[in-house]
């Protein structure tokens, strides 16, 4: 199903930055500095790159942007179009406190962080929508407060100017079943009245945007019968000994991954996304993959990857129309680019940000680049690929 928007127009590591692969600034190579420039500027057109600004030195990624545009667009300065993002809300109203690592978490807090997400985004003026990554009430808000605590943070985003986009994650799924948590995330669906949470749209004709449902094939949000949920506890079973399936203890590599706060897509959702794939190859259409849980291992933790990230990455791979994948989940956020190309990144969670730093960016969309401009704890990242 596919929805069309108006068009508008050597230093310590820091942990934190471990996950990014960073590479030096491109060199300043105006059109009118060929002669001088001409051996970087061909080295920079010409590969895939990434660039990272951390702005530790408070310049403007934007600004940036704005520097490298010629060489890396070659389309003029003017994104297409432009999209706020941010993730991993997780508001409750209750006191501040701890991840099972011993990382802090600001519950109250995050949602001031959005608030202040849609004051910059509406300020911005030239947003044409807003993608939520999932998470918006943790887990830990208690269960009689779930639903108000849902209707508030959605009422934050709809102070936005425009359209908001939501995905549904795990702590969301803890606070509400499917059935009532999709229709408060006016998430569409298929018309057949089933509470699936994964949709398509096109903000251009160039560009197709497609939700994935993390938690298709999950062990929560599905009532105790479902078969989607029968599947998920045997796939637990078979791949986690733990008693606690919510623990990856003595499990290995990728194989932690299989832990109940991940989930799968399932067999309709991956022939559904072949088709969508398929159609946007069609009409010549960029594709930019959204879902709560992370498919790529370079990205994320081991312990927070989509349960058949493989399959859906093979099936992502046969087309050449996937440029980037971004999600959430992580809260400490990530990078990649896989074998064939695929961006991916994981965006920094709100939760965590102390008392009056910020995690949430907007992202401005070229032909071949996409720029991430970030506040604080979400760093701004270019991501450049073939037409």
């Amino acid at each position: 199903m596919e929805y069309y928007l108006f068009q508008s127009r050597k230093k310590e590591v820091d942990p934190r930055k471990e996950r990014f692969r960073q590479y030096p600034t491109p060199p300043l190579c105006s059109p009118f500095s060929v002669t001088i420039c001409a051996t970087t500027h061909i080295f920079w057109r010409f590969r895939f790159s990434i660039q990272i600004n951390t702005m530790e030195a408070g310049v403007r990624s934007d600004v940036c942007m704005d520097l490298g545009n010629g060489l890396a667009n070659g389309q003029g300065k003017h994104p297409l179009f432009s999209f706020g993002v941010i993730s991993d809300v997780q508001y409750a109203d209750i006191p501040d406190g701890h991840s099972f690592l011993g990382v802090p978490r600001y519950y109250r807090h995050s949602i001031l962080v959005l608030q202040r997400a849609v004051k910059n985004w509406n300020d911005h003026k030239n947003l044409n929508f807003v993608i939520n990554f999932g998470d918006i009430v943790d887990g830990k808000c208690p269960k009689d407060q779930s639903l108000n605590a849902v209707k508030k943070v959605v009422s934050e985003f709809e102070n936005f100017h425009g359209p908001v986009y939501h995905m549904i994650g795990n702590h969301c799924l803890y606070n509400l079943p499917r059935d009532k948590l999709l229709p408060l995330l006016k998430i569409p669906n298929h018309g057949d009245g089933c509470t699936h949470a994964y949709y398509d749209f096109s903000p251009t004709p160039g560009y197709r945007f497609v939700v994935l449902d993390g938690y298709d094939i999950s062990a929560i949000g599905w009532p105790h019968d479902h078969p989607n949920r029968l599947e998920a506890l045997k796939i637990l079973s078979e791949k986690n000994p733990n008693s606690d399936k919510n623990s990856p203890e003595g499990l290995k590599g990728v194989d932690r991954r299989f832990v109940m706060f991940n989930g799968a897509v399932g067999n309709k959702q991956m022939e559904w996304l072949d088709n969508v794939l398929k159609d946007a190859t069609n009409m010549k259409q960029k594709v930019i993959i959204c879902c709560h849980v992370p498919l790529d291992p370079g990205a994320t933790s081991k312990t927070t990857l989509l349960w058949n990230y493989d399959q859906v990455m093979d099936l992502i791979h046969r087309y050449d129309c996937v440029k980037v994948c971004l999600s959430g989940h992580n809260h400490q956020g990530g990078y990649s680019v896989d074998s064939r190309g695929v961006h991916h990144r994981v965006l920094d969670a709100a939760l965590e940000c102390t008392p009056g730093t910020n995690a949430f960016g907007y992202i401005d969309v070229y032909d071949n680049m996409l720029s991430l401009v970030g506040t604080d704890q979400m760093k701004s990242t270019k991501f450049s690929f073939d037409f």
